[in-house]
Formats: structure tokens, C-alpha cells, sequence
């Protein structure tokens, strides 16, 4: 019996030192520059700039870390993406009428549009991979 408390007690202490170990590194994550391609989306441009195109819109903030986390891939998905389709972002502290719009609750949530009109939704850390098979699929 009292082995077992032992061995629980050591893996409860491996587990919050890698959760602490997890957390540090997530929250030193730079902020990156978005690409050149990357649409920065307001309130006033969200309608022209998603209508006629595919858009895969990134609701972020800089507070947060897994934002921050999928800054870079964004970046290799706009990289990758040619003809009508393109990424955008919009500031959810800077544009929080347009969170509230599209119901976004939690970020980063990223809401695929096509021709203005909302066909998917991803909510969390996706991958370059993921992203661009759900835009092609769209396309």
C-alpha cells in the first residue's frame, strides 16, 4: 500500500513538473510577423475582403499563447496558397464586435469563409497539413 502511494506520488510530481515545464514554453513564445500575404482584417474591410474568396480568418490575441503558437503555421498556410484562396487575422481586442458576430468563444478559432459566408470552424492548434487539406476541400 504504501508503495503505491509513493509511485502515485511521484507520477503527480512528473506530471506538474512537465505541465509547468509546458506552460513556461508556451508563454515565452515570441510573437511572430505575419507573412506577406496575410489579410489583417477590421471592421470596415471584413466584407470586401472575404467576399469572392476563400478565407480561412484567424481570431487571435496577443496574450494568448497558443495563438502566438499558430502564428507560424498561418504563416506556411498563406505561403502555400495561391488563386483565390488566403488567410486573414483578425485582433480580437482590437475587433471584439466581430468575435462577437461570428460567435467566438474561444481562441484561437479559425473560421473558414467562402464568398463572405461561414462554411467550417476549428477551434485550438491545427496544423499546417490539417489547414491546408480543410481549404482544399473547400476550394
Amino acid at each position: 500500500m504504501q508503495t503505491t502511494f509513493i509511485i502515485i506520488g511521484i507520477l503527480m510530481a512528473a506530471f506538474i513538473g512537465f505541465r509547468y515545464f509546458a506552460m513556461a514554453k508556451m508563454k515565452n513564445t515570441p510573437l511572430v510577423a505575419d507573412h506577406e500575404k496575410v489579410l489583417t482584417l477590421t471592421e470596415q474591410n471584413f466584407q470586401q475582403q472575404t467576399k469572392g474568396k476563400l478565407v480561412l480568418v484567424d481570431f487571435w490575441a496577443s496574450w494568448c499563447a497558443p495563438c502566438r503558437m499558430m502564428a507560424p503555421v498561418l504563416n506556411d498556410v498563406s505561403a502555400e496558397l495561391s488563386g483565390n484562396s488566403h488567410v486573414g487575422k483578425v485582433d480580437i481586442q482590437q475587433y471584439q464586435s466581430l468575435a462577437n458576430k461570428f460567435k467566438v468563444r474561444n481562441i484561437p478559432t479559425m473560421i473558414l469563409f467562402k464568398n463572405g459566408t461561414e462554411i467550417n470552424r476549428f477551434v485550438g492548434i491545427k496544423s499546417k497539413e490539417f489547414l491546408l487539406k480543410e481549404i482544399a476541400k473547400a476550394g
